[in-house]
């Protein structure tokens, strides 16, 4: 209001001190009347208030500055204009003189009045315009009026604003402060007020840190004097703090932005803010929920991917820290460790257990959030009255209270229950500084634990059945080192995994030494499809059939014909092959249409190859295997091409033979397919690999298998490995007797004479009479029953072996000869005295045998008077 002159109305003049004091003075008390001059910014600056004043003769005498920028008139022009001809429309510019008399007169008067502005050519801008219009008087005493003019439509604005404004304020739903430049809150509104306590006049001039904590004040200030000298605004500022009256964390999204006055000038700070507590909890439980998810995920693609029980509880750990928790263990009952079903003491919680694994975020230290530390490996148990054992006598979580002074904080016992079975404790634990457990860990806890002993509980019968098959396939292996006739014999079998320590399931793989009469010897290597028990039964009843038929002296081929009419039965219930007499009941099984799955079609591939020992000669027939391998003194080795045929179990094919003569010393190496196949390395590569590595036939065996098993790639552990190698080492001239006996009765006396002769020379003169006796009983048999010339074959080796040659092909028959009989009791005699004793074809007629034991063996030769007084 300095724009306007000042005409006191009070005797003395004292306004015209006081106008001039107020001139120079800013906030100087003068009488009862403080004048302070309005700065830069003030309201005035809003509402666009101009002055003029009207003189005696009703025209314009003063006219302001601000009159100048409302009106657009500038002074010069304004000065002396009628104001109701310049600025009233026509048509109510006789209203406006009267209005104009009467103000002269002395009257006040207020009212809206319609303007324009005066133009060029007429037209100008219209408006609306409030005028007061006060009395006063000039110097002389003549009668005046000073005008004040406020242009409506900005009334109306800032009416408009005001109402906004006391809306924010008294309506808003968020929290709202004007924060003045001394960071001190100027406003505040109800909501803000019904936060913190008070009506909103009760937090005029406090400040943030009459709010927040020091550190959330400090950030908070320092944003606050960032917003007011930079004019950035900040969105979405998280603010945390305290309530009055409760010790609920609350959280705040807070947005800021600087306010300025009419001309600009900054005057605070806005703040809008949001209680955000709820959404944050929300958001909270969201994201444990997700992580608590993932972490599921997470157990469930890593947990359980061995079948190894101390790998599994490794893998729960991995898992576990430090997603979940900071450290943690696993212990597992000692008894299911060992392969108890139920040892003592499961059911109370007092069994032994052994601490399998252990995984800390923190220290390397053994775990002591329990009471006394158990060094990883160690066996143990734990008090009866401690949370952990009530945690495996209940099958429930337990919470563990934390040792003052100790590292951890926070610490759940959990027991491990796979099919309402307890296998086992996990303890998770927390340090000082992290969360403690909640309910929704505990329950997380109890899942992850739950899967991690299913997974425990599988690897643990997995473990369990594989040791038994383990044990099956090693019942039907050869026991010990085998023995034969004319050969040195090494032989390896090393199980799927053997060499990496993880359990895996058998296989199928076998061989086999049999001794066959007159010192021959058959040597089998097979390996049955497919893995598991199933494949171990399989295999063993397969053997036990190659066996069998081996006793009755067959030749490769047909054997291995048999075998095939057998295995393709094998899959047919309640069929029985374990003897030759199932042979038909097999082939009649096999023959017969039936609608099976693929599993329950057994398939093997197998060598059966008979080697004499006398004329080293060894006859090969195969089905479906790899092919043996030979090297020669002075050669390399190679490939014996034996003609594959089909494997066992698919029928319609016949199987060939192929006689080989073997060097003496010559080396033969027979093998399954996981010796030289693997998924690194083809059969090829093997094949190659293998014969390379056989470089010295006269190595000891042992040497030449561990050197094969060790250049070759047998770690991988994905299929058994069988290896069966033999030394050629043929029975010396001097070891055989041969002689051919005429078909005539003297011949009788003459092979006694031969067989004499021949023992004594071989130092056997207490085997002589024996002998002569029962060669007697075979060579009359052959003369009696038999077809063409006789042949007296005497070997000796380990024992002693006699053959009887001739060309007929009936078979000589053991009968029980009654009291009257005169004869039928030679064979009777011959099972009396002989160790063992048989017949078998050969291609031209058959071949009656016995076997004595050397003297000063194990076995003690009968003798022959009791054997003759027990035929009658």
């Amino acid at each position: 209001m300095s724009e306007i002159p000042a005409r006191a109305t009070e005797p003395g003049g004292a306004s015209e001190g006081a106008s001039e004091e107020a001139g120079t003075a800013d906030g100087v008390v003068v009488g009862d009347a403080v004048w302070q001059s309005s700065p830069p910014g003030s309201i005035y600056d809003y509402i666009k208030v101009a002055s003029f004043s009207i003189g005696p003769d009703g025209l314009v005498d003063q006219w302001s500055l601000r009159a100048e920028q409302l009106l657009g008139i500038p002074a010069e022009h304004a000065v002396g204009l009628d104001p109701i001809d310049a600025f009233v429309d026509a048509d109510l510019r006789e209203r406006g003189q009267r209005k104009m008399a009467e103000i002269l007169d002395g009257r006040e008067w207020t009212g809206v009045v319609p303007f324009r502005t005066p133009e060029p050519g007429g037209a100008g801008r219209r408006a609306l315009a409030e005028v007061y219009v006060m009395p006063t008087r000039t110097a002389e005493g003549d009668k005046a009026a000073v005008c004040i003019v406020v242009d409506v439509r900005t009334l109306r604005s800032i009416e408009t604003d005001l109402a906004a404004s006391q809306a924010i304020f008294g309506q808003s739903p968020f929290g709202f402060l004007l924060i003045d430049p001394d960071l001190r809150v100027r406003r505040a509104n109800q909501r803000f007020a019904s936060v913190f306590g008070g009506t909103p006049e009760d937090h005029r001039g406090k400040g943030v840190h009459d709010y927040l904590p020091r550190a959330e004040a400090d950030r908070v200030s320092a944003t606050l004097r960032r917003v007011l000298e930079s004019g950035e605004s900040i969105t979405d500022m998280h603010v945390t703090g305290l309530a009055p009256g409760s010790d609920q964390r609350r959280h705040w999204s807070v947005n800021l932005y600087r306010v300025h006055s009419g001309s600009g000038r900054p005057i605070g700070v806005a703040w809008l803010g949001t209680d955000i507590t709820a959404r944050r909890e929300a958001a909270r439980e969201a994201a444990a929920a997700r992580r608590n998810l993932a972490l599921l995920n997470e157990a469930g693609a890593r947990i359980g991917n061995s079948l190894d029980l101390e790998t599994t509880a490794r893998e729960l750990l991995d898992v576990v820290v430090p997603g979940f928790c900071d450290l943690a263990t696993v212990d597992l009952y000692q008894g299911l460790l060992v392969g108890d079903e139920t040892p003592s003491g499961l059911a109370d919680g007092s069994a032994e257990l052994r601490r399998v694994a252990f995984s800390s975020a923190v220290s390397d230290g053994p775990f002591q959030g329990t009471g006394e530390p158990v060094a990883l490996g160690a066996v143990h148990h734990y008090p009866f009255n401690s949370p952990c054992a009530d945690a495996l006598r209940t099958a429930r979580p337990r919470a563990v209270a934390a040792e003052d002074g100790g590292l951890v904080q926070s610490t759940l016992a959990v027991p491990m229950v796979a099919h309402d079975t307890v296998v086992g404790l996990a303890q998770f634990a927390r340090t000082k500084g992290s969360e403690p457990f909640g309910d929704r860990d505990r329950d997380l806890a109890v899942e992850l634990a739950a899967r991690a002993a299913v997974c425990i509980d599988n690897a643990r019968l997995y473990r369990r059945e594989h040791e038994r098959a383990l044990i099956l396939q090693r019942s039907l292996l050869p026991p010990g080192d085998p023995e034969a006739s004319g050969l040195d014999i090494a032989c390896r079998y090393l199980p799927g995994n053997a060499a990496t320590g993880r359990p895996s399931e058998v296989g199928g793989d076998w061989f086999d030494v049999i001794e066959l009469p007159g010192h021959r010897t058959a040597l089998v290597i097979g390996d049955v499809m497919g893995r598991g028990l199933r494949a171990a039964v399989a295999m063993g009843e397969l053997r036990t059939a190659v066996r069998t038929l081996a006793q009755l002296d067959l030749e490769p081929a047909e054997v291995l014909s048999q075998l095939d009419e057998i295995a393709r039965g094998l899959g047919a219930p309640a069929t029985t092959v374990s003897a030759a007499a199932g042979v038909r009941q097999a082939t009649r099984a096999a023959r017969r249409p039936r609608e099976a799955d693929l599993s329950e079609v057994y398939l093997a591939t197998c060598v059966y190859a008979v080697y004499d020992s006398v004329t080293r000669r060894c006859t090969f027939a195969n089905a479906g295997h790899l092919p043996p391998v030979l090297m020669e003194p002075g050669e390399s080795a190679l490939m014996l091409d034996v003609p594959p045929g089909l494997p066992l179990g698919v029928g319609g094919e016949p199987f060939e033979e192929v006689e080989v003569e073997l060097p003496e010393g010559a080396l033969l190496a027979l093998y399954t397919d996981g010796l030289v196949e693997s998924r690194d390395q083809s059969v090829d590569e093997g094949l190659r690999a293998l014969v390379g590595a056989l470089t010295d036939p006269s190595r000891p065996l042992e040497d030449v298998c561990d050197q094969v098993l060790t250049t070759l790639d047998t770690h991988h552990g994905e299929d058994d490995i069988a290896l069966l190698m033999a030394r050629v080492q043929g029975l010396p001239t001097e070891s055989v007797g041969d002689w051919t006996l005429p078909r005539e009765p003297r011949s009788v006396g003459r092979a006694r004479e031969y067989a004499r002769a021949q023992l004594l020379a071989w130092d056997l003169e207490p085997l002589v009479d024996t002998a002569e006796l029962l060669v007697s009983e075979l060579v009359t048999n052959a003369l009696r029953y038999g077809e063409g010339e006789i042949r007296l074959r005497l070997l000796l080796d380990r024992t002693l072996v006699c053959e009887v040659w001739d060309s007929g092909l009936v078979q000589p028959r053991r009968r029980r000869a009654r009291d009257t009989d005169e004869g039928g009791r030679g064979l009777q005699l011959v099972g009396l005295l002989s160790a063992a004793w048989g017949s078998r074809r050969t291609p031209r007629g058959k071949t009656v045998w016995f076997e004595l034991p050397l003297p000063g063996g194990d076995t003690h030769l009968a003798d022959p008077a009791e054997a003759l007084l027990s035929l009658f």
